[in-house]
C-alpha cells in the first residue's frame, strides 16, 4: 500500500529553514474550526482541537479502506488575528481571533468529510464538533521561515519577520499563520518547531 508524508513531498511549506524566505503556497483543503480567546485558557480551543484530530484520523483510515492510500495525518496549524489588527499583541492574548485547523490531501472529499463527521458524532460527544468546516485557503505569495523555542517567545521572531516584509518592498495581507510542527506534551519549549508565515502583497497596491 502506498504511503504518503504531505510534510515531505511539500518540504518547503513544512519544514522551511531558519532563514526568512518568500514561498508561493498554493491552494489546499482543510478541516478548520474558528474561536476566540487565549489558545493557552481557552476550553473552546481545546475542543477545537480535540474535534479536528478525531475527525482528521477518522478519514485517514476511510482513506486507507476505501482508496487503498495511507497517509500520515498533518500537524495542526492556525491562523490568528483581532479586530482591528493593530490590536493584536502577546500580552492581549484574550481578543485574539483564531481559525484551529488540519490540512487534508486531495483523497478527502466533501462527501467523505460529511460521514467522517457522522462517525465520529456515533463515537464521541465532543463539543465542537458541530463547529467544523471543510474549506480550502489559498495564501499565494507568503514570507515564512522556521521558529524554535517556545510560543511565548515568538515576538521577536515575527518582528524579524514584519521588519523583512516592510524593507523589501512589501505589505501585510491576510492572517498570521502558524504550523506547530512539535508536539508541546512531548518537547521541551526550547525544542518546539513552529513555521510562521505571513502572506504579502507589494506594497501599494
Amino acid at each position: 500500500m502506498e504511503k504518503i508524508d504531505l510534510k515531505k513531498e511539500l518540504k518547503h511549506l513544512y519544514n522551511p529553514p531558519k532563514e526568512i524566505a518568500l514561498v508561493d503556497v498554493p491552494e489546499m483543503n482543510f478541516l478548520m474550526i474558528d474561536g476566540t480567546g487565549d489558545p493557552n485558557t481557552s476550553q473552546d480551543y481545546k475542543d477545537a482541537i480535540e474535534s479536528l484530530y478525531a475527525v482528521s484520523y477518522t478519514l485517514k483510515f476511510m482513506v486507507k479502506k476505501e482508496k487503498v492510500v495511507d497517509y500520515v495525518v498533518m500537524p495542526l496549524e492556525g491562523l490568528w488575528w483581532t479586530e482591528p489588527m493593530s490590536q493584536f499583541t502577546m500580552e492581549n492574548k484574550d481578543m485574539w481571533q483564531w481559525t484551529a485547523m488540519i490540512m487534508q490531501p486531495e483523497y478527502v472529499t466533501e462527501e467523505l468529510f460529511n460521514r467522517a463527521v457522522e462517525q465520529v458524532q456515533i463515537k464521541k460527544n465532543l463539543p465542537s464538533l458541530s463547529k467544523i468546516k471543510f474549506k480550502s485557503l489559498y495564501e499565494g505569495l507568503s514570507t515564512q521561515l522556521m521558529y524554535i523555542g517556545p510560543y511565548s517567545a515568538e515576538g521577536p521572531t515575527i518582528e524579524k519577520l514584519h521588519n523583512f516584509i516592510e524593507e523589501n518592498g512589501y505589505e501585510l495581507r491576510g492572517k498570521h499563520h502558524e504550523i506547530y510542527l512539535s508536539d508541546p506534551r512531548r518537547s521541551a519549549p526550547e525544542k518546539l518547531k513552529t513555521v510562521i508565515r505571513q502572506p504579502v502583497m507589494s506594497a501599494g497596491l
